[in-house]
């Protein structure tokens, strides 16, 4: 799910009976009907089922159709329609971070680095090049459309590109060498993935932008 659709999904729940629909259906251990959704909330079943159709447009709940009766085949009845929450994971940020990639990073460079003995800095590096690299492989724009996307909020300014925004801030901030090189290594890799960047990534710490900056290759 992209941001602007996290967001609408979390603009949803600012609807009170929606809101109310939503934290019942989670609440619950199995699936539930529209009819168990309205007596729980004391609102029309009319009402009930339109605002449980927006929960799952908008991702925050998903339905699902099971015989209750336990019977199946002819006679079994219709299955009913009920609902639960979604599988996937909606989370919006403002500005845009990414602490799931660091964690994801920081935990699997710890494992290769126990199972290698090769040092944790040096695995995290390689694998925070790898991954930008895959990402600037699977990018389908250039180097500014693909660093927006990415979180990054480029500015063009004399000639490089500032980022003005760090995706792993809170965590640069408190392991700062740690973070802003894997970050470096992240921007490389991206840089290496696409086809015609005419960037290299330098490592700039400032404190009103990210630490990489992007300056004209050669």
């Amino acid at each position: 799910m992209g941001e602007a659709d996290g967001i609408s999904a979390i603009a949803a729940l600012d609807e009170p009976t929606r809101r109310r629909l939503y934290e019942y259906v989670v609440r619950q251990p199995e699936p539930v009907s529209r009819d168990e959704a309205a007596d729980a909330v004391q609102a029309p079943r009319n009402t009930v089922s339109f605002h449980l159709e927006k929960l799952v447009e908008g991702g925050l709940l998903e339905a699902v159709y099971q015989r209750r009766t336990g019977r199946s085949g002819p006679g079994a009845g219709r299955p009913a329609k009920l609902y639960r929450r979604a599988p996937g994971q909606i989370a919006v940020s403002l500005p845009d971070r990414r602490y799931e990639t660091a964690a994801h990073l920081l935990a699997d460079a710890l494992q290769e680095s126990e199972a290698t003995g090769e040092a944790p800095r040096t695995v995290l590096d390689r694998r925070a090049r790898d991954l930008g690299r895959a990402l600037g492989r699977d990018a389908t724009a250039g180097v500014m459309p693909t660093l927006e996307a990415l979180g990054f909020e480029p500015r063009a300014c004399d000639g490089a590109i500032a980022l003005a925004n760090c995706p792993f801030r809170s965590l640069a901030e408190r392991h700062t060498a740690l973070v802003c090189g894997m970050n470096l290594s992240l921007v490389a890799g991206l840089l290496e993935g696409l086809p015609e960047p005419g960037f290299a990534a330098r490592l700039e710490p400032s404190q009103e932008h990210c630490c990489v900056c992007l300056r004209p290759a050669g």
